[in-house]
């Protein structure tokens, strides 16, 4: 595509366009699904096209198509271009394209296309197996796993020309306890940004599947949570959720350029305590949601967002930085070509304390250990949240006493940060799907345990 890429930017700008590009996808994916001890679903699939968007001053323009030789590429840059409403001039032209330095590639060593299907369906039937070992009352398991192969094309007016790979593959396993009466889910669903190399290195397939068998079964006994405003301790992994949508949405350029966001004007202010610092850091080797360059076409980066409490930065997306009037982060991403790329997370998590674990619990008094978090839902523009507790505890004089089930944590992103007072010393990472007006796109959220000193919890009890 080099050959003609400079031809499609001069179409997208003749019209009068400030700034264009071209991001160009070929995506395979396969996805295999055992329910019930039988493989139910071998899916797979492949998406082609490109996307061209052109700027004229604070607005885009975009376009995409499923063909993506010259002619095709050049007919959809026109239709771009023929959006823009711009002062009449002489028409900018794209500059010669050349590849910049980028980081190295993250190693894959058993890509998904050269692993057999048997191999694939094994792990799932270990992961199958181990979920019905756990107890009688497990009536239902169902696995998953899912692999990709993404190449991407990236050039714009600039004279950015990028080519990149991205290999992700995961396993989700949903096991269903029931006691005739009533259900219910526990869930655990790893990956990484590899190939099946994923399950000798990181994941333990018959681990995945137990662990959520036995989150089913320990909830399906467990009494309802009490509602009160109490201490919560959150655990480290998948506990980083809330960072991720009570406070990270609000730290993209998609609300902040735009003055929607709780954090929109506080660069430099303290918005967190003392004791937090938060990072979204699109390095990290071979981690799901990394990148070499984002979606733009810019190498990543490791941004501190929190330090010490402070508010550091934002993240950026290109557009966005024009409206703010700031560099962009690395941080421009979008589900597919058919997608406009936008600010989003990465692997995004607050960062390792020094407090003890166990200090935190014994000297809480009365509250709730929320092990692990579900779903939930948040409003950028407040920071208000309310999120689902998977797995919780209640805690009695710094004691954990009881399972309980039926828990949801509720708050606002801003006075949570400030309600930290502890901040522990192993920080882990969970694996998941982030939504956004760039579609979904995979993100980690991580946290060591933290301590919230005062937070609402909704129960039944």
């Amino acid at each position: 595509m080099k050959d003609y890429a400079r031809d499609v930017l001069d179409a997208a700008l003749a019209t009068g366009g400030d700034f264009a590009e071209i991001f160009y996808e070929d995506q395979r994916t396969n996805q295999l699904q055992l329910v019930g001890g039988r493989v139910e679903m071998i899916n797979s699939g492949r998406l082609h096209g490109a996307g061209i968007r052109v700027f004229t001053g604070l607005n885009a323009i975009y376009a995409y198509t499923n063909d993506t030789d010259r002619e095709g590429l050049l007919r959809c840059a026109r239709q771009a271009a023929s959006a823009v409403r711009a002062e009449r001039r002489a028409p900018l032209r794209a500059k010669a394209l050349a590849a910049p330095d980028m980081p190295p590639p993250h190693v894959i060593r058993l890509y998904p296309s050269q692993t057999e299907t048997k191999r694939k369906i094994d792990y799932l039937r270990a992961a199958d197996a181990a979920a019905r070992a756990v107890h009688a009352e497990i009536e239902q398991v169902r696995c998953t796993v899912g692999d990709t192969e993404q190449d991407v094309i990236i050039a714009n007016s600039e004279g950015l020309y990028v080519e990149d790979s991205r290999v992700r593959t995961r396993m989700a396993c949903m096991a269903v306890a029931s006691d005739g009466k009533e259900k219910q889910l526990g869930y655990e669903a790893p990956g990484a940004m590899m190939g099946y190399e994923l399950f000798s290195a990181r994941v333990d397939a018959a681990r995945v599947g137990r662990e959520a068998a036995e989150t089913a079964r320990l909830m399906l006994h467990a009494p309802e949570c009490p509602a009160g405003v109490m201490p919560v301790v959150i655990d480290n992994g998948f506990g980083g959720v809330i960072f991720h949508e009570a406070c990270g949405h609000s730290l993209e350029a998609t609300s902040v350029a735009f003055g929607i966001s709780e954090f929109t004007g506080k660069l430099g202010q303290q918005i967190a305590a003392s004791c937090v610092t938060a990072v979204d850091d699109g390095t990290l080797p071979n981690e799901w949601g990394s990148l070499r360059v984002d979606d733009e076409g810019l190498p990543t980066t490791r941004l501190v967002l929190i330090e010490n409490g402070m508010l550091k930065n934002y993240m950026i997306d290109k557009l966005g930085g024009k409206r703010m009037g700031m560099a962009p982060t690395g941080s421009g991403r979008r589900e597919s070509y058919a997608y406009a790329p936008t600010s989003r997370m990465r692997n995004t998590y607050i960062a390792a304390g020094q407090d003890d674990e166990r200090e935190m619990i014994a000297t809480m008094g009365d509250g709730l250990y929320a092990k692990k978090m579900g779903g939930g839902s948040v409003d950028p523009a407040t920071g208000g949240f309310n999120f689902a507790v998977s797995e919780g505890y209640l805690v009695k004089d710094g004691r954990i006493v009881s399972p309980v089930r039926g828990a949801s944590l509720i708050g606002r992103g801003a006075d949570i940060l400030m309600q930290i007072d502890r901040v522990g010393r192993e920080m882990k990472m969970a694996q998941g799907m982030c939504g956004s007006i760039s579609g979904a796109v995979p993100t980690n959220v991580g946290q060591p345990m933290i301590r919230v000193k005062k937070m609402t919890v909704g129960g039944r009890a």
